[in-house]
């Protein structure tokens, strides 16, 4: 997708063809972190097997943190589509900065669901794709490196909610701005919801599921992730979190001019 080009990217085909591609990223990192245990410790604040000096969080946080500061040096969260789960540690990047022209209300880069995205990943997520519910000391740095993935890869996922919203917000002007000044939640998500395209998602995770979730090679037939965990993680959490990002990013809407 490129940034460059406002009218390519809140194109709601194009939209819907970037989510597309996100689902094989996001199969396939759930699949690379079904091969561990859940490992609680990775999430756990302080815990004595995986303690940090002078660090007040989890080894998750604290590696999550690390690679974020690092990215942001190399210009990533200059993109309109990349939200940081430390916003406030980030860097200036080393690479001359790129200006985007605006695609976004100005406010955009507030709405930032990561902390529940985080929340829900550990608490919902990571038991229904793990191996089996336990501890592997001698993994916590593969555990951590591939729930960085996820997580960037789920936030990214969600947050594109906003592109999303600004596209029907623009293609129907006169009835957003009416639902917004009446601060009509329901009103927004009704017309913000295409249970048709919804529906589709599901079936497309579905198919996929069942083709990426098995080695082919693998007499067993053993998945490594399930067409059934998967509608539901998406079903439950990414499609219901990304509406939540919608309908926010809609109710400021009128703040900006642009």
């Amino acid at each position: 997708m490129d940034f460059l080009k406002p009218d390519t990217v809140l194109n709601l085909q194009n939209i819907r063809a970037e989510l597309v591609k996100m689902e094989d990223t996001i199969i396939f990192q759930f699949i690379e972190r079904s091969h561990f245990a859940t490992c609680s410790s990775v999430y756990q604040p302080n815990h004595p097997g995986v303690s940090i000096p002078n660090f007040d969080g989890s080894f998750l946080d604290w590696a999550l943190l690390h690679l974020e500061i690092t990215h942001s040096q190399l210009r990533r969260f200059e993109s309109p589509d990349e939200t940081p789960f430390f916003p406030n540690e980030i860097l200036k990047p080393i690479l001359p900065s790129i200006n985007y022209p605006p695609i976004l209300a100005s406010y955009a880069s507030e709405v930032n669901y990561n902390d529940k995205i985080k929340k829900v990943y550990i608490d919902r997520i990571v038991p229904l794709i793990s191996k089996y519910d336990g501890d592997q000391k001698e993994n916590y740095g593969s555990v951590a490196t591939r729930d960085c993935e996820v997580l960037q890869n789920l936030s990214r996922r969600i947050h594109f909610g906003k592109f999303v919203a600004e596209a029907k917000f623009q293609s129907a002007k006169e009835l957003y701005i009416e639902l917004i000044k009446n601060k009509d939640v329901e009103g927004i998500m009704k017309h913000i919801t295409n249970s048709a395209v919804e529906e589709k998602i599901l079936e497309r995770l579905t198919k996929k599921a069942e083709v990426y979730g098995v080695d082919p090679t693998n007499k067993e037939g053993e998945r490594r992730i399930t067409p059934e965990y998967l509608v539901k993680i998406y079903k439950e959490i990414v499609i219901p979190i990304t509406k939540e990002v919608e309908v926010e990013y809609l109710l400021r809407r009128l703040e900006s001019d642009y």
